[in-house]
């Protein structure tokens, strides 16, 4: 009878530990993304006479005009292969600097419900009357850069980088560095006219 007995509680743990055995725990696996193969580039100029400024863009993006009877010299840089824009506007100021600056740097802080941090950061060119700065937005925000430029006097540019996708820090990264690079050159090489 014990032998019994000792024979069914076996057998019941072998079919007990083949049956359970098959499960598997699912674990989740993390989140992949695409690879993205950023290309080389160069920097060309973007000169037209009848725009108030010149700047250097990327040879891997194209310029758009988008420009309106009342802004006349309102631009994209596009970037078709990342997906990105850069959305760049102008105004003439005429004593209302105040006025267009706190517009922009208030279009900037809407951003604060979904970013972790937005730093500043100044670009000043004496000689060329350049004074620009330059908004990193932290987190999963629509807009990951933006920049303002102006000679305080006359001149105010904008500009605004949006991926035409879900905003999520860690996928655009790599992007948004490669374009940061971009935008800084655009920035030093910012010109009046």
């Amino acid at each position: 009878m014990k032998r019994s007995r000792l024979l069914v509680i076996s057998i019941m743990t072998v079919i007990i530990t083949v049956i359970t055995s098959g499960c598997s725990n699912d674990v989740p696996r993390p989140r992949g993304y695409f690879r993205i193969e950023l290309p080389e580039k160069n920097y060309v100029k973007f000169d037209n006479d009848s725009f108030p400024y010149l700047f250097d863009y990327a040879n891997v993006a194209t310029i758009e005009r988008k420009a309106t009877k009342d802004e006349p010299y309102w631009v994209d840089v596009v970037y078709p292969r990342l997906n990105a824009r850069i959305y760049c506007s102008y105004k003439h100021v005429d004593g209302n600097f105040r006025e267009v600056n706190e517009d922009a740097r208030s279009f900037v802080y809407k951003h604060t419900i979904k970013a972790d941090d937005i730093t500043e950061q100044p670009y000043v060119d004496d000689s060329a009357k350049v004074y620009a700065l330059l908004y990193e937005l932290k987190g999963n925000t629509a807009s990951a850069i933006q920049f303002v430029a102006t000679d305080s006097v006359k001149h105010f540019f904008r500009g605004a980088l949006y991926f035409n996708n879900t905003p999520n820090q860690d996928s655009v990264a790599p992007v948004r560095e490669y374009i940061r690079e971009d935008i800084i050159r655009l920035l030093e090489s910012l010109r009046w006219r």
